[in-house]
């Protein structure tokens, strides 16, 4: 064991590093600066313009635009205000949590510790070493009941630092990427507000532009039948009441597999079962599946299942079938998905102390609205170009954040060399 300071500190085999790079001391790179909160009995201190970040306001993004908890002027001044580019760090609880400073108003609670690099190192890559060594930070923290990572010992953890120059390229090709996260998200946030908006439209003034009247649940088009979801279901089955397991004959469908109102084969368990209760538990394509049992939050949850393979469903859904020629099951999961359903069908829901419950009988009961088939149709392609979108936008988040752990990872371990990356390479299979 070595001594560094009053400190007892493990001796760690250094790892290997290229020509040129060093492992040092977070003291080392600046300034550590430990934040504070200010007086909370001073209402003058709170309710401004500025800053005051805590562990909540980390992880939302690079930047902290804006906190949770605001100060007036007075109430900075009791701070150490932060310049722009200081990397934040949370370090008692959420250990590891990161941010950046994006203006110059700014200060954190004494949770963070934050770094202030000299003009040598480059903050942004600072900021992403930061974030590709979280783990080995937890781990430095004294577990007690609330995690803590002590300054001294913040100061004396070691990161890798490169030369300036490759510190500066590594940021950018890291920055580049995080950006097109950060864009995809915003594209993500803005593509379902706008479903949200459309599906308030069409099952409230439909495709054919007619007078609305008003019912029981509200304004709907003039032909449109108001009636019991009952009245067109040929089918309402509650789930197999078996417990999965990481391995069986057939997979059984969770409320967890319920993805954006469609059934995703994630994190699947299985059962065995004899072949007369898969033919009775079998989930076929265009079952609707209902989350009958659940906080109140997730019952009514609703998706479609179109997977192949063998599949039954658990007991505390209940499979759904429509009389396909007078209800298409996909225009009933779309409304079953809308905001305004969602909210009625919790009224209808039975309330114990940490679930709730829908039974078939009061969802049979349970009043939607009916146009032709036709125009069931035609909202149905409307909704679907929509959806075809959003799936589109989730997948590139999901590639680029691939992409993005892979470099956080090849890069700070210098796995790959910023001058020998083909980022074309990168890029290609992020398109695909």
């Amino acid at each position: 064991m070595g001594m560094r300071g009053d400190n007892l500190v493990l001796d760690v085999a250094q790892p290997d590093l290229p020509n040129g790079w060093k492992q040092m001391r977070l003291g080392d790179l600046g300034e550590i600066i430990t934040g504070r909160t200010p007086n909370t009995k001073r209402a003058d201190f709170y309710g401004g313009d500025c800053n005051l970040i805590s562990p909540a306001d980390l992880d939302t993004g690079k930047y902290v635009v804006s906190a949770h908890k605001k100060l007036t002027k007075l109430g900075l001044d009791q701070c150490r205000v932060l310049p722009k580019d200081s990397i934040l760090v949370g370090c008692i609880g959420n250990i590891g949590k990161i941010g950046m400073i994006a203006d110059h108003c700014s200060a954190t609670n004494q949770q963070i510790n934050a770094i202030v690099t000299d003009s040598k190192f480059d903050a942004h890559y600072v900021y992403y070493c930061m974030q590709a060594k979280r783990k080995q930070l937890e781990l430095s923290a004294d577990k007690t009941t609330v995690p803590i990572l002590n300054k001294t010992n913040f100061q004396n953890f070691e990161i890798p630092i490169p030369p300036l120059s490759e510190q500066r390229k590594i940021a950018f090709v890291l920055g580049l990427v995080q950006r097109a996260i950060e864009q995809q998200e915003r594209l993500l946030t803005l593509t379902a507000e706008l479903k949200k908006t459309l599906l308030h439209q069409l099952f409230t003034r439909g495709l054919r532009n007619e007078p609305q009247k008003q019912t029981e649940i509200g304004l709907v088009p003039e032909s449109w039948e108001v009636a019991p979801v009952g009245d067109y279901l040929t089918e309402t089955q509650y789930g197999l009441s078996s417990k999965g397991a990481e391995t069986g004959s057939y997979a059984l469908l969770r409320m967890t597999n319920q993805r954006h109102g469609r059934i995703a084969a994630e994190k699947l368990q299985y059962v065995e079962l004899d072949i007369k209760d898969y033919k009775k538990f079998r989930v076929e394509r265009q079952d609707i599946l209902f989350n009958r049992t659940n906080s109140l939050e997730l019952v009514g949850r609703t998706a479609i299942f179109e997977l192949e393979g063998d599949y039954v469903f658990a007991s505390y859904l209940i499979r759904l079938r429509t009389n396909a020629e007078r209800l298409r099951p996909h225009f009933l999961n779309h409304y079953f998905n809308v905001d305004e359903t969602q909210v009625r069908l919790k009224s209808i829901a039975t309330r114990a102390v940490s679930q709730s419950n829908i039974s078939a009988t009061r969802l049979r009961g349970f009043l939607i609205p009916v146009p032709n088939v036709d125009e069931q149709d035609d909202i149905v392609k409307t909704i679907t170009v929509i959806d075809k979108k959003l799936e589109f936008h989730r997948r590139k988040h999901a590639a680029l954040s691939d992409l993005f752990r892979t470099l956080l990872h090849e890069l700070m371990t210098a796995k790959i060399r910023i001058h020998n990356l083909s980022f074309d390479g990168y890029l290609k299979h992020v398109e695909r």
